[in-house]
């Protein structure tokens, strides 16, 4: 196919021409042309639409037309490279084209309406999903990075393609990035590439991928610990000269010696995977033994057990290094069996043993299931259980379900992405994956998220065990519930998986708004009392439509936790109407019937009644004690109550009190006053006045042993605890008319 340039713009004729003649800029790299881009994707697809390929390439050139890259080549050169990348994972024509148009959106004049009506529908919404993608760009600040994660996570949850296409532009930027001059940009990005773009490719399976993003990140990150582990590899290359094709050429007799045809291929780790494993165990470079691995590639999964007993017989296992991936696939797909043997030369030898299939699954991923079927090309998977692309990320995307915020979501992606696996058993034998070291809480939560949310319990292979027991490769897992969804104490600390413990969060979080919501109904009815307004004759509906509340619920939880005042709900319920209550704010009345919320008792059992006696009116403040009276549950005296003489036989059935800090901080409590004033005109209007400026609320006077001279006044005042008492029995005393002040208990 021959190169050339348009001479009609694509604005005039609404289509792209096909051009005679492409002049290229000076390159640094050579750029990929039309027909080998072609004939890479003619080899798996033979049908592929090669004119919409062509239009695709000849647009990115032209829109990007004199840009350049930090590495002086023309910019357009890097959309064609991604586009080859995703040849490699053998895509459909649309991936393809994506691959070719997905910087044109943001960084040239070209608009998605105008992909769309070019290339079709399809690729449009791709390229636009691709682009979101792009302006999320994750900086150092870490809730930011959360943010964009979380964006991320929901952009691909709707077309896995997005994905790959953001994972090939993200490989090549890294193979460019030793262009880029500043030090702290390199290390933002190779960054970002370690913590999101690495482990996203691993957990889709791309191993060719997940492998190349990781030693790239490792070079920029750590770059003097990548160049001593390579230059020890290096000597140990020079060391081994032909080590790893003697253990090849062996591996191959045997094989070929017992009729199985296969192929052999030896591997260095890279220095990523070797630095990784000296910091998890530290240890140093020379304690590594499986520095040396075997892949043996058979046709089929029967010759896969066969190639394993083959290579049992001539060499001695390893304890401990034998895993079945084939019988049991990890979670992305992953199927081969890895073993571990004494070698030749007496040296430990790694293999995995796996099939044609399982190897392309094992380096592509989730890009494996785009072959032909049918005739057609496209998505097909091999069995139900694989019929789903983006299985691997569906955990993430509950988690995001489960709300909270950004970096929480981040800490909990982590933790699903980062995770070697354990296999357990349900009891009726369904096998649920989960990472290494996860209890029977993740069990329950990967099971289903209502669940674990009832879990009490839980029987490991028939046998009683506590929540925070690490499970084991071939647990069978029973677990034990509950009728009540209720978060248990320290629960988020038994749990491992990400998705267990943003679960638990959201439960602890709607048991809190449950229990705010509670109190704030009975804040919210007192409030309203104290500002003079009869809670039964309020529309509340209003207020919360004029507060902007979605529910009531969220309504009264904004009272209970303190972020709405009474006068606020006051105000939204009949604007216009608002007198300050005589504390400031709306406090909850210390009554008979929600006792529990003002007072605590090492030894007082849950549920028990408690009663607040008339003969002494306890207030915040007082020291009190609780005496247990059968039938009845336990009385609340202050400590110098004088009835508690009658209980002095009965010490035994006493129990040490203290007042909440919830009595303490929003309490309101009866206190009771009696004084002796001058029987003069006004009186009345000088207590009330005084009382009032104390903050007290005068809830009933009344008037006995009226005299010529004097008079006895018995004043009910709300206050907020026994000194808001005394103070207000201070201020009295100070008046003239008033002769005495008392307390009166009872």
């Amino acid at each position: 196919m021959d190169d050339g340039s348009a001479t009609d713009t694509l604005e005039e004729s609404g289509e792209l021409p096909f051009p005679a003649q492409i002049v290229r800029p000076p390159s640094r790299g050579r750029i990929l042309r039309q027909y080998e881009l072609i004939d890479r994707i003619r080899d798996y697809d033979p049908h592929v639409n090669e004119d919409a390929i062509n239009r695709a390439y000849v647009f990115a050139m032209q829109r990007h037309g004199s840009q350049l890259r930090a590495s002086g080549d023309p910019y357009f050169a890097h959309p064609i490279e991604v586009a080859g990348i995703l040849t490699e994972l053998r895509l459909d024509a649309a991936s393809i084209i994506t691959g070719l148009l997905h910087d044109t959106v943001e960084d040239t004049t070209a608009t998605t309406a105008e992909i769309s009506k070019l290339f079709g529908e399809e690729v449009a919404q791709l390229v636009d999903g691709v682009t979101k993608l792009s302006q999320l760009e994750l900086n150092s600040n870490r809730t930011k990075q959360a943010e964009n994660l979380q964006k991320f996570i929901l952009a691909l949850s709707k077309d896995v393609r997005v994905l790959l296409v953001k994972l090939a532009d993200r490989l090549h930027n890294m193979r460019t990035l030793h262009f880029i001059k500043k030090r702290e940009k390199r290390e933002r990005i190779a960054r970002e590439t370690a913590d999101i773009y690495a482990p996203l490719a691993r957990r889709m399976g791309i191993q060719r991928f997940s492998g190349e993003l990781e030693e790239l990140a490792f070079q920029h990150l750590h770059p003097e610990a990548c160049k001593t582990i390579n230059e020890q590899l290096a000597n140990l290359r020079a060391e081994r000269s032909g080590a790893v094709a003697a253990v090849t050429q062996k591996i191959s007799a045997a094989l070929e010696a017992a009729g199985i045809e296969a192929r052999v291929m030896g591997r260095e780790k890279r220095a990523y995977s070797v630095w990784k494993k000296l910091e998890r165990k530290s240890i140093s470079f020379s304690d590594v033994s499986d520095l040396y691995g075997f892949r043996v590639v058979v046709n089929d999964t029967a010759q896969c057990y066969a190639a394993l007993g083959v290579i049992h017989e001539a060499w001695s296992c390893v304890p401990g290094r034998f895993k079945d991936f084939i019988s049991v696939p990890k979670p992305n797909g992953y199927r081969s069996i890895h073993t571990g043997v004494v070698g030749p030369s007496a040296t430990s030898v790694d293999i995995q043993i796996r099939s044609e299939e399982m190897d392309r699954i094992a380096e592509d991923g989730v890009a494996a299931h785009w072959r032909y079927k049918n005739s057609t090309y496209g998505y097909h998977p091999i069995d139900d259980k694989q019929s789903d692309p983006l299985a691997p990320l569906r955990n993430l995307v509950e988690i995001l379900e489960h709300g909270g915020d950004p970096e929480e979501f981040l800490e909990n992606a982590k933790l699903e992405m980062f995770q070697d696996q354990v296999f357990a058993f349900t009891p009726k034998g369904d096998l649920i994956v989960l990472p290494y070291g996860a209890t029977p809480l993740d069990f329950a939560y990967a099971v289903h998220t209502r669940i674990g949310d009832t879990t009490v319990g839980a029987r490991i292979n028939g046998e009683e065990r506590p929540l925070r027991t690490a499970l084991s490769n071939g647990d069978v897992v029973e677990i034990l519930r509950s009728d009540i969804r209720k978060p248990v104490a320290d629960w988020e600390s038994v749990a491992v998986t990400g998705k267990a413990r943003s679960a638990i969060r959201r439960l602890v979080r709607e048991s809190e708004r449950e229990e705010f919501a509670t109190l704030g109904r009975r804040l919210a009815g007192h409030a309203l009392r104290r500002v003079g307004l009869n809670p039964e004759e309020v529309n509340l509906e209003d207020a919360r439509q004029r507060l902007n509340y979605d529910t009531m619920d969220e309504l009264y939880a904004a009272i209970g936790r303190g972020r709405l005042t009474g006068a606020s709900l006051a105000e939204a319920a009949v604007p216009g109407f608002v007198r300050k209550s005589a504390l400031g704010e709306p406090r909850l009345m210390i009554d008979n019937d929600h006792a529990s919320d003002f007072v605590r008792g090492s030894d007082l059992m849950p549920g028990v009644a408690l009663h607040f006696m008339p003969c002494c009116s306890p207030l915040p403040g007082d020291r009190i004690v609780g005496v247990h009276v059968p039938d009845r549950g336990v009385e609340v005296h202050t400590i110098d109550c004088d009835h508690l003489a009658e209980h002095d036989a009965n010490e035994d059935q006493w129990i040490d009190l203290a007042w909440t800090d919830e009595a303490k901080r929003n309490g309101l409590a009866l206190g009771r006053l009696v004084m002796s004033c001058e029987n003069t005109k006004g009186v009345f209007a000088q207590v009330g006045k005084i009382i009032s400026e104390c903050d007290g609320n005068i809830t009933n006077v009344r008037a006995q042993n009226r005299r010529e001279d004097f008079i006895d006044l018995l004043v009910d005042v709300e206050v907020a605890d026994s000194k808001h008492l005394n103070v207000i029995a201070a201020s009295l005393r100070a008046l003239p008319v008033v002769v005495d002040v008392k307390r009166l208990r009872g």
